[in-house]
């Protein structure tokens, strides 16, 4: 069974920003996902380029993509071109935030 985008993703579901209780993918943080094969690369970003999590939440990411059957190899890589904006939260999480 080779690698797909939906694996990841569903993978990434388990982690979280320690400072604000969502997921990285409902949070919108994730920008991309490739699969090679084996072989996985990431592009997220974080809810504000100076936070200190950056490498906590890149290595949980790559720990836990690392779990998925077949994966041999992932990168994680933090962008911040586009800035991220509470725009890019999931339509459930920007209702029980209260933001519209």
């Amino acid at each position: 069974m080779s690698v797909t985008q939906e694996d990841v993703l569903a993978a990434l579901k388990d982690v979280y920003d320690p400072e604000i209780p969502y997921n990285v993918v409902d949070l919108g943080l994730v920008y991309g996902v490739e699969v090679d094969e084996g072989n996985v690369n990431v592009t997220m970003t974080l809810t504000f380029a100076g936070c200190g999590m950056g490498p906590y939440i890149a290595n949980n990411a790559r720990e836990r993509i690392m779990e998925i059957e077949d994966v041999e190899d992932a990168v994680v890589e933090m962008v911040f071109d586009p800035p991220w904006g509470p725009e890019k939260i999931s339509d459930e999480i920007r209702q029980e935030l209260g933001i519209e």
